[in-house]
């Protein structure tokens, strides 16, 4: 018994040892180290998604393209509820092992899987039975249906293996291991991009082939991510006892994983309505154009997020530890370089439109009128990378209420009006210009609430 306390003492030491740099090291060189392998990560996760709309537009088709933007609202429905239990475990996580409990952030990992795999299990069965009223109900017609069904049957089992791997890949980081943490992504992709030509030239299974690839390319990161928190690295593991679900430590993961959670089931909302308008104003053409949309932005978003769980350990870790001036010099860098970076994404929509949307379509009128698209939605995308990284600061340190407000801002106070109202007025430019008309007014807000929350935390430092 006195071994084991004496061994446990020596991991929680080492542990402490690994993450006191996150109060001691400047903080662009932490930014740096904890944002660089999240970006290239996450990039490498969201280019093999990019690789798959490609194959499937040039060899299966256009309509296999809009059958697959009918269902990124089932895909933001897994989403939402991964990010529900990950986002929220690993902002807990941060604060946790800033005050050096380290048998608290033992139990939010436990618990964190627990609710991973009870409510993956119950979300995957209520898919699996509703499937074709619910691609109906997304917007899907006899021409997309048939490539809608083949996506989602196949790739209903990887929805809790991504599930798994997104969210403890986000433990992983915030429990000081931001490398191991990449390699957990450039595994599944690398798999994905190996198998994907493999499946869809090959074999020729069509969409079925690039939902078959995910499928097996989910399991390999899972497996790996699973395997670190099985054999202990560090303070942070699964012990037997932290299994058992806690009403505290429910409720602690739920209250800051709601933000990123209701932007997923807002996404979804969102894109139902988009589809069906498009589909009324557009045809399956307008579905497809907007699928290159969603691709290319999210892409960019994608890096920005990456950002985003670079910084979420170095705030929420010196939150907790009351460093409250690291942390202000945290967020404001993290806002200066996802700036930048929406700024490029916004220039390449600006100069290279048809550049871009030939990438994923064929038909030489569909890539002029997506072209057009992008240049009226992404008209002031500059702004959004400020948005983004504000809602997950407010998320970083606690304060769920401001997060989940901003994330409802950009995608339904001001998005969801927008879509009902100008598609009216305007057609279907209506809806391309309902994009950054929300992504204006929402920063607006998230530059009153931020300004307001910066002199507080100046105030409190001083």
């Amino acid at each position: 018994m006195a071994d084991q306390s004496t061994h446990s003492s020596a991991r929680s030491t080492s542990a402490d040892d690994r993450l006191t740099h996150l109060a001691h090291d400047p903080v662009g060189r932490l930014l740096w180290r904890y944002s660089l392998p999240a970006v290239v990560g996450i990039l490498v996760m969201q280019l093999y998604n990019v690789v798959d709309r490609i194959f499937i537009g040039k060899v299966v088709g256009d309509d296999a393209i809009a059958g697959l933007a009918i269902t990124f609202p089932v895909a933001n429905i897994a989403t939402a509820l991964g990010v529900l239990i990950g986002a929220g475990a690993s902002a807990r996580l941060s604060i946790a092992l800033g005050n050096n409990n380290f048998e608290r952030a033992r139990h939010i990992t436990g618990n964190a899987l627990t609710l991973t795999l009870g409510i993956g299990i119950i979300y995957l069965t209520l898919l699996g039975v509703f499937i074709d009223p619910l691609l109906e109900l997304f917007g899907a017609n006899e021409a997309t249906l048939p490539y809608a069904r083949d996506m989602m049957l196949y790739i209903l089992p990887g929805l809790l293996l991504t599930n798994l791997a997104f969210s403890f890949n986000n433990v992983m980081r915030a429990s000081g291991f931001p490398t191991r943490a990449m390699v957990t992504m450039f595994i599944g992709a690398a798999v994905n991009i190996v198998l994907d030509p493999i499946f869809i030239y090959v074999f020729d299974w069509g969409i079925k082939g690039a939902a078959i690839a995910t499928d097996i390319a989910m399991a390999a990161s899972a497996i790996f991510v699973m395997a670190h928190f099985i054999k202990p690295h560090g303070p942070v593991y699964f012990a037997c006892h932290t299994f058992r679900l806690r009403r505290s430590i429910v409720l602690a993961i739920c209250s800051i994983g709601a933000a990123p959670s209701i932007v997923n089931l807002a996404s979804c909302l969102i894109n139902i309505l988009i589809n069906r308008s498009l589909a009324a104003h557009g045809g399956s053409g307008a579905i497809a154009s907007a699928g290159v949309f969603v691709t290319f932005t999210a892409f960019i978003v994608a890096s920005i997020i990456g950002i985003c769980q670079g910084m979420q350990p170095i705030v929420g870790y010196n939150f907790g530890a009351g460093n409250l001036h690291r942390l202000r010099s945290t967020y404001l860098l993290t806002v200066a370089v996802a700036t930048g970076i929406c700024a490029i994404g916004y220039v390449c929509s600006l100069i290279c439109p048809r550049a871009i949307s030939s990438l994923f379509l064929s038909n030489d009128a569909l890539i002029s009128s997506t072209a057009r698209a992008l240049r009226i939605s992404m008209s002031v995308f500059w702004m959004v990378g400020f948005q983004v990284v504000s809602t997950t600061f407010f998320q970083s340190i606690g304060q769920a209420g401001k997060s989940i407000f901003l994330s409802l801002t950009r995608q339904v106070i001001f998005l969801l009006p927008l879509l009902l109202w100008l598609p009216s007025e305007m057609g279907i430019d209506g809806i391309w210009w309902s994009f950054p008309l929300s992504d204006l007014f929402a920063t607006i807000v998230t530059a009153l609430l931020i300004i307001t929350a910066l002199r507080k935390l100046g105030k409190i430092a001083k």
